[in-house]
């Protein structure tokens, strides 16, 4: 008998390599390939369907009416697509502890209370920890059904059995095909259980739900193959320090990608944040230095989200970047771009930014409203009541158009923010956004222009810090001459 030829797999991206190297050859990187038993060749691979397939012309196929089953958690449903499509594969990744048995259990509940019977496999935890949860949660709907199992077969076999309309596997990493000799969670396991569930919801039409492990940096762990294998992958985000929660789409298949939904974790569970403007500005002071409100989009929603600045005269000869919600990067090149082309350099200040609510900024069109927040820190000075302001800043001053202007001013108004600055080149031509009722669109070209517009008398403001400055320089030098005297 032929003897099994050993393989070398990577466990970051699930290449294959037939010897050993300490460096995979696909994605660069060291330590990753594990050896494995290369699987034997099965004889009569080609089932007689497969063997007997035939191409159809695409006018001929038929259209099939996809009814998607909504849980009664809006906010999932809002991501999803606006329901579960039956037959779909769905991923759902995200960091230890961040709510995502949670989130989970009560899509269960929504499930099972609207008639659905509901399997929930769990490899992780007993039953009765999972019963604990479900408590706490008022988890009480006779539709689901616990299964504390890792073996994938029977995991497949009791779903066919029981024939429910969502299965529920938490988590992926835990299964293991028992023809597949590596461990639970490698590669190899991954990839083989996720293409057994695949096709065990798209041949018995039951929507599944799998949990995945994140790694250090965030992204999926397993090989990416997994994440082309399934309909939809979503990520469930949140700081552990703030309630908030964020599920985004960055695939599906049936719906929108990059959409977004917002939970506020509290102890009965997650609660759907329809209105997250008015969260995030519930505790915001009004008419403080350094404060600015922006309106940000993530997937088809805006919302409010303040940016505060702090700038303070530094006590060491290297002034500190420090951001929390904003790219520290970007932060470094935007006060750049103030003190060129603003006049307002901060060499001698230490900066700090903040998104309040722990919310993160990634878009461009932020730039605008962390300077205008620096420039009033450092004037000590407000941004004129009722102004929200958005737009991309360029390395030239220029503020450049964004997307999703309607949507932007349509939030801002809503909330009460009736005087907004933007981009001066998004109010020409056809292009032109529609104002809300009674808001007053104020456009800006350049970054000093956006300063002066925000902030009243800002030149002379600027001139009164420096000399407040000034004075403050020499008072320490006088401090420091006398305390050198006294020794």
């Amino acid at each position: 008998m032929a003897r099994a030829r050993s393989r070398y797999v990577c466990q970051q991206c699930g290449s294959v390599a037939f010897k050993w190297q300490g460096r995979c050859n696909d994605c660069g990187e060291w330590n990753t390939l594990v050896e494995e038993a290369e699987p034997a060749a099965r004889k009569g691979s080609l089932s007689p369907t497969t063997a007997s397939a035939r191409p159809v012309p695409l006018s001929e196929v038929e259209m099939v009416s996809l009814k998607r089953a909504t849980t009664g958690v809006a906010e999932f449903d809002r991501v999803a697509g606006g329901g579960l499509v039956p037959g779909s594969l769905l991923l759902v990744g995200g960091p230890p502890g961040i709510g995502k048995s949670t989130l989970l259990l009560q899509v269960a509940e929504g499930v099972g209370r609207g008639g659905g019977k509901v399997l929930y496999v769990t490899g992780e935890e007993s039953l009765a920890q999972v019963r604990m949860r479900a408590d706490r949660l008022g988890v009480k709907t006779a539709g689901v059904s616990l299964l504390s199992e890792t073996d994938l077969e029977a995991v497949l076999a009791t779903a066919r059995e029981t024939r429910p309309r969502l299965l529920m596997v938490d988590s992926v990493q835990t299964l293991f095909h028992p023809e597949i000799s590596s461990a639970p969670g490698s590669v190899s396991q991954v990839r083989e259980c996720t293409a057994h569930l695949m096709r065990l919801a798209k041949g018995d039409s039951i929507t599944v739900i799998l949990v995945g492990h994140v790694t250090k940096d965030g992204s999926l762990a397993g090989p990416r193959v997994m994440e082309h294998l399934v309909d939809t992958v979503l990520y469930f985000e949140g700081d552990a320090m703030h309630q908030y929660r964020i599920l985004k789409a960055v695939k599906n298949r049936f719906g929108p990608t990059h959409e977004v939904g917002l939970f506020e974790m509290q102890h009965r569970g997650l609660v759907d944040l329809p209105n997250p403007s008015e969260f995030f500005l519930s505790q915001r002071v009004g008419g403080a230095a350094g404060s600015v409100i922006v309106p940000v989009t993530e997937g088809t929603r805006s919302m409010l989200v303040e940016v505060q600045a702090l700038c303070n005269s530094t006590g060491f000869g290297y002034p500190a970047r420090k951001s929390s919600g904003v790219d520290a990067n970007r932060l470094v090149m935007l006060l750049a771009v103030l003190q060129k082309h603003a006049m307002a350099g901060t060499g001698n200040h230490d900066v700090f930014v903040n998104v309040a609510g722990g919310m993160d900024v990634e878009e461009p069109a932020a730039d605008l409203g962390v300077l205008l927040a620096v420039g009033s820190s450092i004037v000590e000075a407000p941004v004129a009541e009722g102004t929200a302001v958005f737009g991309e800043v360029g390395l030239g001053g220029e503020i450049r158009a964004v997307g999703s202007a309607e949507t932007r001013l349509a939030e801002a108004a809503r909330m009460g923010f009736h005087r907004l600055l933007l981009p001066a080149s998004m109010l020409k031509g056809r292009t032109r956004p529609q104002a809300p009722a009674g808001a007053q669109l104020v456009g800006v070209a350049t970054l000093s222009e956006a300063l002066h517009q925000a902030i009243p008398d800002f030149k002379v403001l600027l001139a009164k810090a420096r000399e407040r400055e000034q004075g403050r320089a020499e008072a320490r030098k006088r401090a420091e001459a006398t305390a050198r005297s006294g020794q």
